[in-house]
């Protein structure tokens, strides 16, 4: 395991001395009141002044450095949670636990869980700067929100007149040498099918099936690499040998986060004694055809069929035909990919967390798309498929789109700045995830924005890991771009 000195060794040192201090303290989406309890304590112990607003986000302010007082104020952003993702043998517990990174090699990653430098390596850069006394820039905010990867509260919440900044400098990004200059909106989708409950001959067998393995990840990012959906898997077998096997569902249940794809689920159920064996045969074979379907994406997925005591009760055949059709049918992955953007994909749908409860079923789904009408297309294919399943449907949680801006003069500081430093050209893109970009347009519409960051893989997964030479990049593009920020007009 990797010990404090060794990765505050690391280039930038005062950002790597702030991400440990975060990976400290638990910060899990809506729990990230002690991470800002303790940075508020330190920025006032250094006298600059902080504002936390009516949802939590906090706005600290820090004077120019002597000789840039006329420049116009930037505002760093980056968001205060992280996702909490852990491998099943992983014992953690997001809200007591700190995160444990180490290095590995070019990389540095943590312990069987999310790392957290989703957006902890841009929130350590933002107080980086704020307790530097050696870094030349005009007068400065930083923006920490609150709840990004859960719910967007933070940027929703954030009224008009809470900034003065011209220009922000969003650091959610995820890969060096890109420039993001619009982001992907998105809706939740929550399919809630009713059930209808049996009684269970109390002789019969019951198993549990659980697929688990999977890498998971970004449901934006990462939706593009033909990743397993552990739901959708799970479906796919239940939708081929139930009727065969003559299987009783008892509860289904996968997934955790709507954003992230899907590492692991699993089905209870009964089913006819003289079954079993044929019950044996049939997930093997499933699994070896996975393994062979998956060999390159999921090398390390597997199926697990683990014995139970005969539950009380199981879905209606009715309900659970619905329920099978309803899941097996659900589009998920890549709808459509960009005419404008080559290699960019405009709309997706991850067929997110599954649950069973007392009376109903619920799928909970994330539409992403870069247009709004792709947003509404897939919007409308839910409707119709729960239409057909007798379930019901609501959309909630709509964020907009961050739209490109052409003219944007802060993206060309930002370009010309990296063409300086590294003697290459940055690639100016679009990013199929959420940034907090779009909404911030609604109450600051001239605001100037661009999205820089790290190379980070496998976000949202356990499997997350940051590039140590590519933060040192990021760090040496954003200080030069500080310096670089125009004069105020007059």
């Amino acid at each position: 395991m990797t010990t404090a000195t060794e990765l505050n060794q690391l280039f930038p040192r005062p950002l790597w001395q702030w991400f440990e201090q975060i990976c400290a303290i638990p910060h899990p989406s809506k729990h990230e009141a002690a991470l800002s309890a303790f940075i508020q304590d330190w920025a006032k112990q250094r006298g600059l002044p902080v504002v936390v607003d009516h949802v939590g986000n906090l706005i600290i302010r820090k004077p120019a450095t002597a000789g840039m007082e006329d420049r116009k104020t930037v505002v760093i952003q980056a968001h205060l949670d992280m996702v909490p993702q852990k491998n099943a043998d992983k014992v953690h517990d997001f809200e007591r636990d700190p995160i444990q990174p180490w290095i590995d090699g070019e990389w540095v990653k943590a312990s069987g869980t999310t790392l957290g430098s989703d957006n902890g390596i841009g929130m350590s850069s933002a107080l980086a700067i704020l307790g530097s006394d050696d870094i030349r820039h005009g007068p400065l905010e930083v923006l920490l929100t609150v709840d990004e990867e859960a719910g967007m509260t933070g940027a929703f919440g954030l009224q008009a007149g809470m900034l003065d900044a011209e220009i922000l400098i969003n650091t959610d990004s995820e890969q060096e040498g890109e420039i993001y200059m619009g982001c992907a909106g998105g809706v939740d989708a929550e399919i809630s099918l009713p059930i209808g409950w049996q009684t269970v001959d109390a002789s019969q067998p019951a198993f549990t099936l659980a697929i688990s393995g999977l890498k998971g990840g970004h449901s934006g990012v990462n939706i593009h690499l033909g990743r397993g959906n552990a739901n959708k898997l799970l479906a796919r077998f239940l939708a081929g040998h139930a009727k065969e096997l003559g299987i009783a569902v008892a509860e289904i249940k996968g997934g955790s986060l709507r954003n992230a794809i899907p590492r692991e689920a699993q089905c209870s159920f009964t089913l006819p004694a003289q079954q079993t064996a044929l019950l044996q045969q049939r997930v093997l074979h499933y699994q070896e055809l996975l393994q062979t379907e998956l060999a390159s994406t999921e090398p390390a997925l597997k199926l697990t069929l683990s014995p139970i005591a005969t539950p009380a009760q199981t879905l209606t055949a009715a309900t659970q035909s619905a329920l099978i059709d309803l899941i097996n049918s659900c589009p998920n992955g890549v709808m459509r990919m960009s005419d404008e953007i080559p290699g960019v994909t405009e709309s997706s749908l991850n067929v997110g967390v599954i649950s069973t409860h007392e009376n109903q079923i619920s799928i909970l789904c994330l539409i992403r798309s870069l247009i709004d009408s792709g947003r509404e297309n897939i919007e409308s294919h839910l409707q119709s498929l729960s239409n057909l399943a007798g379930a019901q449907i609501a959309f909630s949680g709509c964020y907009p789109g961050w739209k490109p801006d052409t003219n944007s003069a802060v993206m060309t500081i930002v370009k010309d700045t990296y063409q300086s430093i590294y003697h290459k050209e940055p690639v100016i893109m679009v990013i199929h995830a959420g940034l907090e970009c779009g909404l911030f347009k609604k109450h600051y519409p001239d605001l100037d924005m661009v999205s820089i960051g790290p190379t980070i893989r496998y976000p949202h997964g356990p499997d997350e890991m940051v590039n140590i030479e590519t933060v040192g990049q990021y760090w040496t593009l954003l200080l030069a771009v500080l310096e670089r920020i125009p004069v105020k007009a007059s």
